[in-house]
């Protein structure tokens, strides 16, 4: 199938609560342009300079997410251009991004980043009660909106393990915005989104509780 018809057979399938993010790192410009045609209009890049290049080269309508790791020295490279960083990863990155968006007068969505892998030690992210640590002092980051968190599952054939670490996530999203309801914060009104499944697990995400999926090798192919 073509990238667009990829696009389409997607767009059908998911329920009308979860958001397509078209994964397009290391394609080019023109496989972004194709999947654009067909009506996509949310890229993710997991590469400063790669986001950066895109941005400018493509339509101004097109929401770019940040997915990959991110260096605090690489910020000005994605905070002008993305519509949201989905991998705050650390408390030293969410001051970076805080105190760059400042400069730049942009309030910056952002998901934090959680640890979910049981087994991979390489997954960087917080551990669900340092996320809920966090969120006790979301009202000292002016310059974020905080939206809501990410997650990458281990990469395995064991499917029963990936649904317990999605649970994982989607427990981690109700304790935070359980805090935040009960102690009044006015943070939890936006924080509603939960991105978590790629293309070998996305359909289990999504029962689970999925409100962004990112899929890259469905749409673009191999890379």
């Amino acid at each position: 199938m073509s990238i667009a018809s990829q696009i389409i057979a997607l767009n059908n399938e998911l329920p009308s609560t979860v958001k397509l993010v078209a994964v397009s790192k290391f394609k080019p410009v023109e496989a972004v342009m194709e999947a654009y045609g067909a009506g996509q209009r949310r890229f993710g890049e997991n590469r400063p300079q790669e986001l950066a290049a895109k941005a400018v080269a493509t339509p101004a309508d097109i929401e770019w997410h940040f997915i990959g790791h991110l260096q605090t020295n690489k910020i000005k490279m994605v905070v002008p251009y993305a519509s949201m960083i989905e991998s705050i990863h650390s408390r030293k990155l969410l001051e970076a991004v805080n105190s760059y968006a400042a400069s730049m007068g942009k309030v910056m969505d952002c998901l934090l980043e959680l640890h979910i892998a049981m087994d991979e030690d390489t997954k960087q992210g917080f551990t669900a009660e340092e996320a809920l640590a966090l969120a006790q002092e979301f009202n000292k980051f002016t310059y974020i909106r905080f939206r809501g968190v990410m997650g990458m599952a281990s990469f395995t054939d064991d499917m029963e393990k990936v649904r317990s670490e999605f649970k994982s996530l989607k427990s981690a999203f109700d304790s935070i915005v359980d805090y935040g309801r009960t102690t009044g914060r006015f943070w939890v009104n936006s924080f509603d989104e939960i991105s978590m499944g790629m293309s070998h697990d996305y359909r289990i995400a999504i029962e689970e509780g999925s409100t962004i999926v990112r899929i890259g090798t469905t749409i673009f192919g191999a890379r």
